[in-house]
């Protein structure tokens, strides 16, 4: 075989499936149709002369030749949409685009106020879409470009470009004067008296709901929303203790007061993710130099 052999879109479909270990989704994230993906494949399979993946009950898995040609393909595809891009250029002031960012209910009020805030001045053309997903997709979506860059505590995100913003933990939100917090109590003693509490969680978010269930507090769980924003006024008017981020709690206008428990793994770093492969697009570039200028402690 000899590079002159190899069509790029191949080598794109190669790195499709490889990342999503599906041939029927690589093909709906290169707009191609199955039978088309399953040919291209085919042709791949003949010029290197290896199966690349063998079909599984939930997909493909990758031969050992696949495994080696995996790193050198995705690289050669990064280098080539860095060169591409580079030759484009980006002006924030005249730029009209449209970025997607994956980020938490929590992260948009954290976030978006000063992120348009600064985009107003620089860049009065540039729009953003949040897009929340669920974390296991995060990674496929940023290589595939549905997403540009995702905030948040994304341990399980492992294959992305990061920078830290913040340090952040979770702490105990109550309303102002709550009998809760007028006692001093620390250490083991403050994470037991947690049982005389009673709580409302958030369903999507997972870490609050894990500390919930390594402390066995479940059944002091009195509410389940849906929705983060109806929080603070749900615990000014009740004595419902919520578990959250401290940056968010003392966000928040008189009328709380907030507790900090030892809870297990309470400190986290929220990070700014985005794909090796559009690393070296100047929009790219920007928008990340910015959000880090904005936000990075």
């Amino acid at each position: 075989m000899h590079i002159k052999d190899i069509d790029l879109n191949l080598l794109r479909l190669f790195d499709a499936v490889y990342r999503t270990r599906n041939v029927s989704r690589a093909a709906e994230l290169l707009d191609l149709t199955q039978p088309a993906a399953s040919q291209g494949l085919s042709r791949l399979r003949t010029l290197v002369q290896d199966p690349l993946f063998m079909r599984t009950a939930g997909g493909v898995e990758p031969t050992p030749k696949a495994q080696r040609l995996a790193d050198p393909v995705r690289h050669a595809l990064a280098t080539l949409e860095q060169a591409l891009g580079e030759s484009a250029g980006f002006d924030p002031a005249r730029a009209v685009r449209t970025f997607q960012l994956h980020m938490s209910d929590i992260g948009e009020g954290r976030f978006l106020p000063e992120l348009m805030m600064a985009l107003r001045e620089r860049a009065p053309g540039v729009r953003l879409e949040t897009r929340p997903l669920p974390r296991e997709q995060v990674m496929e979506a940023l290589d595939a470009g549905r997403i540009d860059f995702a905030f948040g505590f994304l341990p399980m995100v492992r294959e992305s470009q990061r920078t830290r913003l913040l340090d952040d933990r979770y702490v105990v939100l109550l309303r102002e004067g709550h009998p809760f917090a007028r006692r001093r109590r620390g250490g083991a003693a403050l994470l037991k008296a947690l049982g005389e509490l009673e709580f409302v969680a958030v369903r999507s978010h997972a870490e609050t709901l894990r500390i919930v269930q390594q402390l066995e507090l479940q059944d002091r769980l009195r509410l389940v929303t849906e929705h983060f924003l109806v929080l603070p006024a749900i615990v000014r008017a009740t004595d419902l203790a919520a578990i959250l981020p401290r940056n968010i709690a003392r966000g928040f206008q008189g009328g709380y007061a907030i507790v900090e428990p030892p809870f297990p793994q309470r400190d986290f770093t929220v990070s700014l993710h985005w794909s090796r492969r559009f690393e070296g697009d100047p929009g790219n570039r920007w928008l990340r130099e910015l959000i880090e200028g904005l936000f990075r402690e």
